[in-house]
């Protein structure tokens, strides 16, 4: 009789890294449960960007056309959280709604949350006219006057990059001090042609339910279209850290490490997507879930091979 809660692999996740994973599993026969709370990082946006073939396309409907797919092979996908784990042998996760699975392998694809600046106005535009990639949304918002707004020293390198989509940028300090930008930012961003803005943001500035500036402390106002903000990276980590996978530590948050299969210090844990790294976009998680998939039924097969020869 088979038991309706034991897989051989659960994922946690069902994001682009979650299910991409789950289709290599489901296509190579593997009993795979995907337990997904509905919350993708990309939800603000209305479309994706750099997917070959998917290029355009919203996030809501690339999840949806990838649940389709994976009910194709018997992969079974819950609405869900996994609120603990444990492992002994086998892996133990409780869902929030009581249930309880085991796996042979378990897959961590729960991504990261955005923490925004506390700007008002800001993340009620976000994903809009106020942006964090250009990578993601360059091209649209392509020769706006543009505004970046600096949360640490790194936002001199995202005022450069957003150069070649735009020639009109303004750095806006906001909670960064002149004294720590290097001789080698200021020469770089005269170059540009990127004007440096002291004092902080307190407000945006719409009309029309649009963008149109931004207000200083002093009360100034600075005409713009679009302003890049990077959100503070959290990643959701709690899973990885209670069965105790070892973390390295990034400017961007805590993540698992590694190898280059996605397999952590834990034997049969494994990570994906924005659970293994801060710059993973929908096209590298994708394919972060498909190596870990391929990697983990490779895994399960030598595995009852070698128990089968005892």
């Amino acid at each position: 009789m088979t038991d309706n809660n034991r897989y051989e692999v659960v994922i946690v996740g069902g994001g682009a890294a979650g299910l991409s994973a789950a289709l290599v599993l489901g296509r190579s026969r593997r009993r795979t449960l995907v337990v997904d709370a509905g919350e993708p990082r990309n939800a603000p946006s209305a479309h994706m960007q750099g997917y070959l073939s998917r290029d355009g396309m919203s996030p809501a409907e690339f999840l949806a056309v990838g649940r389709e797919e994976i009910a194709r092979y018997g992969v079974e996908l819950v609405r869900d959280r996994v609120v603990d784990v444990t492992r002994e042998g086998d892996f133990t996760a409780v869902l929030g709604g009581g249930r309880t699975v085991r796996a042979r392998q378990l897959v961590i694809a729960t991504g990261l949350k955005d923490e925004l600046p506390p700007v008002p106005g800001l993340a009620e535009r976000f994903g809009r006219d106020v942006v964090h990639c250009p990578y993601c949304h360059g091209w649209e918002v392509r020769d706006k006057p543009t505004g970046v707004l600096a949360t640490s020293p790194l936002s001199v390198h995202q005022a450069l990059m957003v150069t070649q989509w735009t020639k009109d940028v303004r750095l806006f300090l906001h909670e960064v001090a002149e004294s720590e930008l290097t001789d080698q930012d200021l020469r770089r961003l005269a170059t540009a042609g990127v004007a440096v803005v002291p004092g902080a943001v307190v407000e945006l500035v719409t009309a029309d339910d649009r963008l149109t500036g931004v207000r200083l402390e002093d009360g100034t106002v600075h005409g713009r279209e679009v302003l890049y903000a990077a959100p503070r990276a959290v990643p959701n980590n709690e899973l990885l850290i209670r069965l105790g996978a070892e973390l390295r530590e990034t400017p961007f948050g805590s993540y698992p490490v590694i190898d280059e299969r996605g397999l952590t210090t834990v034997p049969g844990l494994w990570a994906a997507g924005n659970a293994s790294g801060f710059a993973e976009q929908v096209v590298n998680a994708a394919s972060r879930g498909y190596r870990a998939g391929a990697a983990i039924n490779a895994e399960l097969l030598m595995a009852d091979l070698d128990a089968g020869a005892l």
